[in-house]
C-alpha cells in the first residue's frame, strides 16, 4: 500500500493547487504555433492529432496515471492571432454537398431524445460523403449549442488552428441576455440538456467499431472540446466540458466492451498455442493473433484519447467556478469508475471524489456523495476502496450534519453502506454521530437515521434469537428500550417512532409483545417500564392516525386507499387488542402520575363503537369507566386530570349508544365531590377552617374545574360559592394558589356553559338578566385579581377575562337577536388593567432573568409559551371589536423590541387589523410610534433612544406591503397625523415644537408613498411648518425623503453629519440583528438561518463569462485581441452565484471610474469600440480569483447541524390555532 499512501499524500496539492508548474494558470504566455506556407489550400491538420494523443497515453493499460506531456497541454492551450472573419449561417455551410446541417442537429436535440438514432445516422452519411464537411457540421453544431451565433467555415477550419477559432468565437458571441441552451430556464432546459447527451451516448454507439479509429473525426473533435473547456466564456465551457464528459463516458463503454472481447480472443489464443503440434490448428492461431493486436491497437487508441481527455478537461473542470460543471465532472467520473474499475477505480481517481466532498456548493458534496453509494454497493469494489474508506471515513462522518438536508440524507445511506459491507463496518462511537438525528425535524434525514438505527439493533439480536420471529421482535423491542432510556431526549419518543416506522412498523405494532413486557411481576425497570409506555402509545398514535410529529409534517398528507384501508384495520386491532387488556394496565399502574396519563390517551385512538358490537365488551366499559374515577379521586395533577377530561369528553359524546352510561358515571363522580367541597365551604368563608380542611377543598375543586372542560357543571351551581370564595379571600389578603386557580376555573366554565345552554335552549328572560350580572361579578372579581401580587392567580384571571369577553361580545351573538341582552364590554377601568398586565407581565424580561440558572430552560419555555398565549388572547379582542383598535398601539410599539418573542403574534394582528380597517390600522401604528416619541422625550433621551424608535417605525412601515396603490389612502392618513403631531402646539412650560424630530422618524414611512401624494405631503409640511423651522435638520430630512424617490445613503453618513439629510425612499439594508445569549424563541428560526449556503448578499450581475478581467490599462494601447487566461479555479475560487461580488461592488461605489473609462472609450474608432465592449461583457474580476486559498477544506457541519423537535411552534397553522 505503499504507492496508494503516497497518492493520498497528495491531498497538500489542496493548499497548492496554483503552482507555477501549472499548464492552465492565469499568468501563462501566449504562444503562436508557426504555420508552413503553403502555395494551395492546406491539408486538414487533424490527423496529426493521434501522435500527439499517443505521446500522452500510459506506457501501462490505465489511461488516468500516464504522465502529462507538457508541449502537449501547451498545444492545446496555445492562442495565435485571431483574424476578422466574416460570419456566415451555418446552413451556408454545405452548399456543395446538400445534407444535415447544424440547425437540424440542434433542432432535433431540443426536442428530445426520440429521433436522435435517425438524426446521428443522417450525419453519418454527410460524415462518409466528405468527413471535412461532417466535422465542420459537428464543429458548427457545438458552436450553436453553446449559444454562439458565430459559425466556423470551412476556411477557418483548413486554415486556423484550434485556439485561434475559439478566440474568433469569443469576439463574435453576442450576449442578448445572461442565458444560454443549458441553464435556459424552464422545461427547455430540460429536454436540451437530455437530448445533448443522448447526442453523445448516440454518436459514441454508432461509431464504436468504425469512426472511432479514423484518427480523424474522434482526435478532432475532443481536441477542440479541451480548447472550449479552457475559454474564456462560461457557456462553451460548460457546453464544451458536458459533452467531453459524455463522450468520455461512450468511450469508456467501448472500452470496456473492446478489452472484454481482448481478454476472450487471448484465452482461445492460448487454449490453442497450448494444444500439440498435431492438434493445433496454424491458420486459427495466426487470425487469433491478428485479432489480440488489432484489438491491442484499438485499445491503446481509445487510452490515448481517454487520458487526454481526462488530463485535459476534468483535472481542470472539476475544481471549475461554475457549480453545474463541478457537479457533472463528479457525475461521470462515479460512472468511470462503476463502469470500468480495472482503469479506474484507483487510488489516483478516487482523490478526486474525496477532495470535492469539501466543496462549498451542496450540489457537489451530493453529487460526491452519491457516487460513493454506487461504488459501495459493488461487493467486488470494497477492497479497492479500503485505502479510501479509511482516509475520508471522519470526513463522512461529519457530512451527516450537513446543512444541506438532501446531502445529510445521502451520506447516511452512504454510512449504513459502509457499515452493511465493510468488514470493519463503523465503530460505536462513529455510528453515535448518526443515532441522534433520529429526532432531527428534517423528515428524510430522519428516516435514513432510522434506518440506520434499526440495522445496527438487528445486528445485536443474538442469532438463537433470530430462529423464532415472535423472540426477535421482543428482543428488538428490549434493545430498543434500552437505546431510548440511554438517549438524551426522553420526550421525543414520537420523532422516534415515526423515524423507525418505515423499517420496524411490524415491530413496532406487536402490542401483544409489549403489553405482556408491562403486565409481567418483573423483567423491566421502572424506567423502562415507563419508556415502553411512551414508546406504545406513539406507536398507536402513528398507526391510528398516519400523522406525522410537529415539525414533520409536509403539507397535508391525503392517504391512498390502500393506506386508509391498512389504518383502519390497525384501529381495529388496537381497539381488539387494548379494550381487555387497558383496565389491567390501569389498575396495575394507577399510582404512577406519569404513566397513567399516557395509558389514559389509548381509547382516544380506539374505534370506539366496538363496546356495543358485543355483550362482554359492556363489561370492560363499566371497568374503564369505574378506573378513570379512581384515577381522578387519587390524582390531582394537571396532566392526569386532562386525560381524564379528555377521555371523559370522548365517552360523553351523544354519538355512541352507550354514553348514557359515562354520563351517569361522571355525573355521580361530581355529586361526590361536589359534596366535599360543600362540605367545607362555610368554615372556609368563615376562615375557620385548617389546613387539611383547605387542602381537601382545594383538591376536590381542582377536580371538579378539570371535569368541567367535558361535563356541564350549571346543575351543580357552582358559581357562586367560588365567587364567593374568592371575594372573601381578596379581602382578607389570603392568596392561596391551590384554592383561587381552581375557583377561578369552575366559575369561568360555569359562565361558558350557561352561554352554550342559552344559545341552545333560549331560556326566560329573568334567566338572561341572572346570567349578565353573573359576567359582571366575575369580570369585577377577575379585574382585582389583575393586581395581586400572586403570578399564578394573576395570570388565570387575565386568560379568563380573554376567554370571557370573546364570549360575550357582539360579534358571538350577532346571529341571535334574542341573546343581545348578554353582550359585555370591558369597562375603561378594566381596559386599563389589562393594558397594564400587557405592559408589567408580558413585555418585560425581569422573570426570564429569574430563570437564568442552570436546569430551568424547560420553565423558561413554558414561561414564554404562557406569554404568547396571553399576548394572543389580548390581541384577539383587539380584532374582534371587543377592545378598541387603538388599544394595539400597547402591542405595535414593542414589535421590534420582542420581534424573536412575540413577532409572529404582532404581525398577524397587524395583517388583520388593515382587513378590519386598513386607515384606522394606519393611524394606531402612527399612533404607537408618538406614544413611543411622548414617552422618550419624558425620560432622560438619546439618540440611541431615537434610533430605536426609527428601527420600529422602518419595520412597521415594511408591513405595508409593496401594493402601494392599495396602501395608498392609510398611508396619507398616517403623514397627515404625524405631520400635525410633529408642529402641535407646545404645553406650558415646554419648549417651541417639542415634537419636531417626529419627522425624523416619519421620514421611515415616505418611500411608500406614491408621488402625487409626496407633492400632498410636502405642502401639508408647509402649511403646518412655522417659518421659522423650515431650515431645522428634521424637517429638511423629511423634505428630502418626500422629494427624492430612488436614493437612499446609509444612515451613519447622515449622522456624522449631523444635521444632514437622507434619502429614504429604498430602505437602507437591514442591519444584521444580534440574538440574546439566552433567546429561546430563536433557537429553530437561527438554524434555519444559519442553514443557508451562500456566503454573499449581493445580486448576481448579468453576465455569463467567468474569465478574471485584466487590470485596467490605458485603452488606446489595447488591440482587439481575446484576453487569454485560465478559469481552472479551484473549489475554493468564487461559485457561480457570487462569483461576481467584487465587480458590482466595485461599480457602486466608484461610479467616477466608470464614467472616466466611458470618455476614455470615445476616442477609438467604432470596430475597436465594438469589439472591446464585447470583450469586457464576458470577462471578470481578477480580484475575485485572489480572495480565497486555492481549495478551501469546507467544513459544511461546522455550520449547522440536525435541528431536534422544538416545543415552540411559529407556523402559520399555530397562529390560526392562537387566534381562532
Amino acid at each position: 500500500m505503499a504507492a496508494g499512501e503516497s497518492v493520498w499524500d497528495s491531498l497538500d496539492e489542496l493548499e497548492d493547487f496554483s503552482d507555477s508548474d501549472s499548464d492552465y494558470e492565469a499568468t501563462i504566455k501566449t504562444t503562436k504555433r508557426r504555420k508552413h506556407a503553403v502555395p494551395g489550400p492546406q491539408p486538414p491538420k487533424r490527423p496529426r492529432r493521434k501522435a500527439a494523443l499517443r505521446a500522452t497515453s500510459s506506457p501501462h493499460n490505465s489511461p488516468i496515471l500516464a504522465p502529462v506531456d507538457p508541449s502537449l497541454q501547451q498545444q492545446q492551450n496555445s492562442h495565435g492571432s485571431s483574424r476578422q472573419v466574416s460570419p456566415r449561417r451555418a446552413r451556408g455551410v454545405n452548399e456543395r454537398n446538400p445534407g444535415i446541417s447544424a440547425e437540424d442537429i440542434y433542432d432535433a436535440v431540443c426536442l428530445g431524445k426520440s429521433a436522435m438514432v435517425t438524426v446521428v445516422d443522417e450525419w453519418l452519411d454527410s460524415y462518409k460523403r466528405s468527413r471535412e464537411v461532417g466535422l465542420l457540421v459537428l464543429i458548427n453544431f457545438i458552436v450553436r449549442s453553446c449559444g454562439c451565433k458565430g459559425v466556423v467555415s470551412r476556411e477557418m477550419l483548413d486554415r486556423m488552428q484550434n485556439a485561434e477559432i475559439i478566440s474568433s468565437l469569443t469576439k463574435e458571441f453576442n450576449e442578448d441576455s445572461v442565458n444560454y441552451p443549458l441553464c435556459t430556464p424552464g422545461p427547455q432546459l430540460k429536454h436540451f440538456k437530455a437530448g445533448l447527451c443522448e447526442f453523445a451516448k448516440v454518436l459514441v454507439r454508432s461509431c464504436g467499431n468504425s469512426l472511432i479509429y479514423d484518427e480523424y473525426l474522434f482526435p478532432s473533435l475532443l481536441a477542440l472540446l479541451t480548447g472550449l473547456s479552457d475559454s474564456q466564456v462560461r457557456a462553451f465551457r460548460h457546453t464544451s466540458t458536458l459533452l467531453a464528459m459524455k463522450l468520455m463516458t461512450g468511450l469508456v463503454e467501448v472500452a470496456v466492451i473492446v478489452s472484454g472481447q481482448l481478454q476472450t480472443t487471448q484465452r482461445q489464443h492460448n487454449m490453442e498455442n497450448s494444444k500439440s503440434s498435431d492438434d493445433r490448428a496454424s491458420d486459427r492461431l495466426e487470425e487469433l493473433g491478428a485479432t489480440i493486436s488489432e484489438l491491442q491497437e484499438k485499445r491503446e487508441e481509445l487510452s490515448s484519447m481517454m487520458n487526454a481527455t481526462f488530463r485535459g478537461v476534468f483535472v481542470h473542470r472539476y475544481r471549475d467556478r461554475l457549480t453545474d460543471i463541478r457537479v457533472l465532472c463528479i457525475e461521470d467520473l462515479g460512472m468511470w469508475l462503476k463502469i470500468d474499475p480495472e482503469d479506474f477505480l484507483n487510488d489516483g481517481c478516487l482523490k478526486y471524489v474525496g477532495w470535492t466532498l469539501h466543496d462549498k456548493q451542496s450540489p457537489v458534496r451530493l453529487q460526491c456523495v452519491r457516487a460513493l453509494q454506487g461504488l459501495y454497493q459493488e461487493k467486488e469494489f470494497i477492497g479497492r476502496l479500503e485505502l479510501f474508506t479509511s482516509r475520508f471515513k471522519e470526513r463522512m462522518l461529519s457530512m451527516a450534519l450537513d446543512k444541506d438536508s438532501d446531502v445529510a440524507v445521502d451520506v447516511v445511506n452512504l454510512l449504513l453502506l459502509i457499515h452493511q459491507r465493510t468488514e470493519e463496518g463503523l465503530k460505536e462511537e462513529e455510528c453515535g454521530h448518526i443515532y441522534p438525528l433520529v429526532y432531527a425535524s428534517h423528515r428524510g434525514l430522519a428516516f435514513a437515521a432510522g434506518a440506520f438505527l434499526y440495522n445496527k439493533l438487528k445486528g445485536l439480536i443474538s442469532s438463537e434469537n433470530q430462529e423464532n420471529e415472535r423472540s426477535d421482535k421482543a428482543a428488538f423491542l428490549q434493545i430498543l428500550i434500552s437505546f431510548y432510556t440511554q438517549s438524551e431526549f426522553h420526550e421525543h419518543g414520537a420523532y422516534l417512532v415515526d423515524s423507525l416506522w418505515a423499517v420496524a412498523g411490524s415491530e413496532l405494532r406487536d402490542w401483544e409483545t409489549m403489553t405482556t413486557f408491562l403486565l409481567q411481576e418483573a423483567g423491566l425497570t421502572d424506567q423502562e417500564e415507563g419508556a415502553l409506555i411512551e414508546l406504545m402509545m406513539c406507536a398507536v398514535r402513528q398507526a391510528a392516525q398516519s400523522t406525522s410529529p410537529v415539525g414533520r409534517a409536509q403539507g397535508k398528507k391525503h392517504l391512498s386507499m390502500k393506506d386508509k384501508k391498512i389504518q383502519e384495520q390497525d384501529r381495529r386491532r388496537i381497539t381488539t387488542h387494548f379494550i381487555p387488556l387497558l383496565p389491567q394496565l390501569l389498575t396495575k399502574f394507577s399510582a404512577d402520575a406519569w404513566k397513567v396519563s399516557r395509558l389514559l390517551k389509548a381509547p382516544l385512538y380506539f374505534n370506539l363503537d366496538m363496546y356495543n358490537s358485543a355483550q362482554w365488551l359492556e363489561r370492560h366499559l363499566d371497568l374503564l369507566l369505574s378506573q378513570v374515577c379512581g384515577i381522578v379521586t387519587k390524582h390531582t395533577e394537571a396532566t392526569v386530570l386532562e386525560a381524564c377530561t379528555y377521555l371523559a369528553c370522548a365517552l360523553c359524546s351523544d354519538k355512541y349508544t352507550f354514553s348514557s352510561r359515562a354520563h351517569l358515571a361522571f355525573s355521580q363522580l361530581m355529586d361526590g365531590l361536589t359534596e366535599c367541597f360543600n362540605m367545607y365551604l362555610s368554615d372556609l368563608l368563615q376562615g375557620s377552617a385548617d389546613d387539611n380542611d383547605m387542602y381537601s377543598a382545594a383538591t376536590a375543586l381542582k377536580r371538579i374545574a378539570a371535569l368541567c372542560g367535558a361535563k356541564d357543571p350549571t346543575c351543580w351551581k357552582l358559581f357562586d360559592p367560588c365567587v364567593e370564595l374568592l371575594k372573601s379571600r381578596l379581602e382578607s389578603g389570603e392568596l392561596d394558589k391551590e384554592l383561587m386557580v381552581p375557583a377561578l376555573k369552575c366559575a369561568a366554565f360555569h359562565l361558558m356553559w350557561a352561554k352554550v345552554n342559552a344559545v341552545n335552549f333560549k331560556p326566560a328572560e329573568a334567566e338572561l338578566k341572572r346570567l349578565r350580572r353573573e359576567v359582571r361579578s366575575f369580570c369585577r372579581v377577575c379585574q382585582t385579581c389583575l393586581s395581586v401580587n400572586q403570578a399564578a392567580v394573576r395570570e388565570q384571571a387575565f386568560e379568563l377575562l380573554c376567554d370571557l369577553l370573546m364570549l360575550y361580545s357582539k360579534s358571538s351573538v350577532r346571529s341571535e337577536p334574542a341573546l343581545q341582552s348578554l353582550v359585555h364590554l370591558p369597562s375603561d377601568s378594566l381596559r386599563s388593567e389589562m393594558a397594564a398586565f400587557l405592559l408589567d407581565y408580558i413585555f418585560t424580561d425581569s422573570e426570564d432573568h429569574e430563570l437564568n440558572v442552570e436546569g430551568e430552560e424547560e420553565r423558561k419555555i413554558a414561561l414564554l409559551q404562557r406569554k404568547r398565549n396571553q399576548l394572543a388572547g389580548y390581541c384577539k379582542l383587539v380584532i374582534y371589536g371587543v377592545l378598541d383598535l387603538s388599544a394595539a398601539t400597547d402591542v405595535f410599539k414593542h414589535y421590534s423590541k420582542y420581534f424573536k418573542d412575540f413577532g409572529d403574534i404582532i404581525k398577524e394582528t397587524m395583517s388583520r387589523s388593515k382587513l378590519i380597517n386598513p386607515v384606522l390600522s394606519a393611524k394606531t401604528v402612527c399612533l404607537s410610534l408618538q406614544q413611543l416619541f411622548s414617552e422618550m422625550l419624558t425620560e432622560e433621551h438619546s439618540r440611541r433612544d431615537l434610533d430605536e424608535i426609527r428601527d420600529l417605525g422602518k419595520r412597521l412601515a415594511m408591513s405595508f406591503g409593496i401594493d402601494l396603490h392599495r396602501v395608498r389612502k392609510p398611508l396619507v392618513a398616517l403623514h397627515m397625523d404625524g405631520i400635525r403631531f410633529a408642529f402641535r402646539d407646545p404645553q406650558e412650560g415646554e419648549e417651541q415644537l417639542p415634537n419636531v424630530t417626529f419627522l425624523e422618524i416619519l421620514s421611515e414611512f415616505s418611500f411608500k408613498l406614491l408621488q402625487q401624494d409626496r407633492a400632498q405631503m410636502a405642502a401639508s409640511l408647509k402649511a403646518e411648518c412655522p417659518s421659522a423651522a423650515i431650515s431645522w435638520p428634521p424637517v429638511r430630512m423629511y423634505q428630502q425623503s418626500l422629494e427624492t424617490r430612488f436614493t437612499s445613503r446609509p444612515r451613519e453618513q447622515q449622522e456624522e453629519g449631523g444635521g444632514a439629510v437622507f434619502s429614504h425612499d429604498i430602505p437602507v439594508a437591514k442591519r444584521k440583528k444580534t440574538t440574546a445569549q439566552g433567546s429561546v424563541s430563536s433557537a429553530t428560526r437561527g438554524s434555519w438561518l444559519d442553514s443557508s449556503s451562500l456566503h454573499s448578499n449581493l445580486l448576481t450581475p448579468a453576465l455569463t463569462s467567468t474569465v478574471q478581467r485584466q487590470p485596467p490599462r490605458p485603452l488606446a494601447s489595447r488591440k482587439p485581441t481575446a484576453a487569454v487566461s485560465d478559469i481552472s479555479s479551484g473549489l475554493n475560487e468564487l461559485d457561480s452565484e457570487d462569483e461576481f461580488s467584487a465587480g458590482p461592488q466595485m461599480r457602486k461605489v466608484k461610479p467616477l471610474k466608470r464614467r472616466q473609462l466611458y470618455s476614455t472609450m470615445t476616442s477609438l474608432d467604432q470596430q475597436d469600440l465594438s469589439s472591446n465592449l464585447t470583450l469586457l461583457s464576458l470577462i471578470e474580476d481578477e480580484e475575485a480569483e485572489r480572495e480565497e486559498a486555492e481549495i478551501e477544506n469546507y467544513d459544511s457541519d461546522l455550520e449547522t447541524g440536525y435541528t431536534l423537535p422544538s416545543t415552540r411552534h411559529s407556523s402559520a397553522s399555530h397562529l390560526d390555532d392562537l387566534f381562532d
